[in-house]
């Protein structure tokens, strides 16, 4: 009987494969992986959407790629390549973006399942709100080097994507990149900075000039810096100016751009007293006499792999500043370069930068390799994990196809095997989570801030799109009125961006009710009056106002909560401080949360074999900082 029953199940499960319709997000190292695995198990309807090109670097891993398909679709060549395997599959490429308005709520539901194999945040929340606006179930995944995992997501029955806050990324403040760095990573985004105000898009907010509204300043001593920098007569007086007006002034000349950089905004720091205190002082360099010192134990390496003397990244400085120039003046008058970690001369110019700025501060310099690692967010992307986990997506897949939905699981993969001699440890999926802001019945946020601080501008970009991932938010004042704060059409609220959220009457205890059409979706923000949040951020967004007790009574209430086995409810942590903070996931760092991940999960599945029960509980996720199948993590 047992064997019939299973006989007619496959026979059903074979129909469900060959009539079924697949949306695949992402063609990259995990998605090249899917796809070949789909054409080989009988799928015969396909959608494919990327809106990436191929680069070198992809090629070690993502195999239907070869070099002649260098600066290529992704989501094209990836086609062509598959119905090699089986030519009878009807398979639709998109080289395109998932967050283009074609792709509405219509076009989900045409499918009869998504299989997300993205490298981001933003895409990944995006795609999941078009899933429940859909009502089409999603398997999700991601890899961080030797990590993985796979999760079903269906509407109403599992946790969303969004339903746990993900734990929040390495932020770096302002002051810190332009004034005090101690770390490698510090110059390494300071060099980028640099880059976008010489030849990219400029943005006010990552001005590499010394910052006089330092923290760690009070008002004289930024006066002070700025009289005492005019008179030091043997540099001739030191004119702020924005990098960009300087640097065309002088024609980028290499000489005249080191000096100021690396010799007259030393100095100007140096004046700032306070900051060295307790700090070693940054030494100005001279052209005349730049160390030439290198280590000879590294010589015979590759270029990338060995440390360049101060005076050769001088050099390539000047050689790369010549050539940037040259690309940018091909682009026009409001042309702009966009800094690429593959692209070699942008590559080298930040490497060069960094490092300079690594010696004047006495921090150690790094290889153009280890500085391509921090400056592209790079995590080591393992093929074979790629491989496990697309294999893990068509066995979810397989279940939702025979209507076993019940019977999916969270699987994560270890970089280890734990007790039991395992590396795919499988979980229970969670129920909805009830305070979830984006699949609860009547999602609710809230956003503390100072409403006479605060602008709209910043309300719709900081808030809305960048912290609660909508893509084009219509925003309505409860005030029984009902002003329209922020529109979607082009136009028709632009000239309230500048404006303050108070000049709208908008205090404490404000609703917003704020929709986003694409998406389906619709958020009630609560506003909280502050005049001044903790570590100078400018909002922040919680669950519900339950999340602003003291800190000690919300302690007390997490440990009565852990004690009694429950499990706590999201706190969608604060957003990041200000926009020139970077986000940066180091390898170092990605392989702690491996190693903390592995053990935690050991522990669990240990004291679920004591008790003799099944566990259900799950080890952390991957973070998004390491959820990506990582290349890259995409960040400013």
């Amino acid at each position: 009987m047992a064997a019939v029953l299973n006989g007619v199940l496959e026979q059903s499960l074979a129909e469900n494969v060959k009539n079924s319709k697949l949306l695949v997000v992402g063609a990259g190292g995990i998605g090249c992986e899917v796809l070949k695995n789909l054409v080989l198990t009988g799928f015969k309807s396909i959608e494919v959407i990327d809106l990436d090109t191929i680069d070198v670097s992809n090629l070690n891993r993502q195999f239907l790629f070869r070099k002649e398909h260098v600066g290529k679709s992704k989501a094209q060549v990836a086609k062509e390549s598959v119905l090699k395997f089986n030519p009878d599959v009807n398979i639709t490429a998109y080289h395109d973006s998932i967050f283009n308005p074609e792709y509405d709520v219509n076009f989900f539901k045409k499918f009869t399942l998504v299989m997300n194999a993205l490298d981001n945040k933003a895409a990944r929340n995006h795609v999941n709100r078009m899933c429940l606006a859909a009502d089409i179930p999603l398997v999700e995944s991601g890899t961080a080097g030797y990590l993985g995992q796979v999760t079903v997501i269906k509407k109403g029955l599992t946790e969303c994507y969004e339903c746990q806050p993900k734990a929040p990324q390495k932020t770096f403040p302002g002051c810190t990149i332009r004034n005090t760095p101690s770390e490698p990573v510090h110059c390494v985004v300071w060099a980028k900075h640099l880059f976008n105000q010489l030849f990219g898009e400029e943005d006010p907010d990552q001005d590499v000039s010394p910052d006089t509204e330092d923290p760690e300043l009070t008002a004289e001593a930024g006066q002070s810096a700025l009289e005492t920098a005019a008179k030091e007569n043997e540099v001739g007086g030191i004119e702020r100016k924005s990098t960009r007006v300087w640097a065309m002034e002088t024609g980028y000349d290499p000489e005249k751009l080191f000096n100021k950089l690396f010799r007259d905004d030393i100095k100007y720091l140096l004046s700032m007293e306070t900051l060295w205190k307790k700090r070693r002082p940054p030494e100005p360099l001279s052209i005349d006499s730049l160390p030439t010192d290198i280590d000879s134990s590294n010589q015979s390496a590759m270029r990338d792999q060995r440390l360049w003397s101060v005076k050769e990244c001088f050099d390539i400085f000047g050689k790369c500043l010549e050539a940037l120039k040259k690309e940018l003046a091909a682009q026009g008058d409001s042309g702009m370069l966009v800094w690429d970690k593959d692209d070699t001369i942008a590559m080298d110019f930040v490497a060069s930068v960094a490092n300079i700025r690594a010696h004047i501060f006495g921090i150690p310099m790094k290889t153009r390799f280890d500085i391509k690692s921090m400056a592209g967010n790079i995590i080591p992307a393992i093929a074979t994990t790629n491989a496990v986990i697309a294999g893990l997506l068509i066995m979810e897949a397989f279940k939702i196809l025979s209507g076993r939905l019940s019977a999916c699981k969270t699987v994560y993969l270890n970089r280890v095997p734990n007790d039991r001699h395992r590396l795919l440890i499988p979980c229970t999926l969670d129920p909805p989570n009830p305070k979830c802001y984006v699949c609860a019945p009547k999602p609710e946020v809230t956003v503390v801030l100072n409403t006479s601080r605060f602008k709209v501008g910043a309300l719709q970009d900081k808030v809305l799109k960048s912290h609660l991932g909508m893509v084009a938010p219509d925003v309505e004042i409860d005030d029984g009125k009902g002003t329209i704060l922020i529109s979607s059409e082009e136009g028709e609220t632009e000239e309230n961006n500048d404006k303050l959220l108070s000049d709208f009457g908008i205090r404490n205890g404000t609703r917003l009710k704020c929709d986003d059409f694409l998406q389906v979706y619709s958020l009630i923000i609560t506003i909280v009056q502050t005049e001044k949040l903790e570590e100078e951020k400018e909002f922040e967004v919680v669950g519900d106002l339950s999340e602003l007790q003291p800190k000690e009574e919300t302690q007390t209430n997490r440990s009565k909560d852990q004690a009694n086995g429950s499990k706590a409810g999201p706190s969608h942590a604060a957003a990041q401080d200000e926009d020139d903070d970077l986000m940066v996931v180091e390898d170092e760092e990605a392989m702690e949360q491996q190693a903390a991940q592995e053990e935690r999960s050991s522990r669990k599945r240990k004291a679920s074999d004591d008790t003799g029960a099944t566990t259900t509980s799950k080890r952390s996720k991957v973070t998004d900082s390491a959820a990506a199948e990582c290349d890259v993590i995409e960040i400013s």
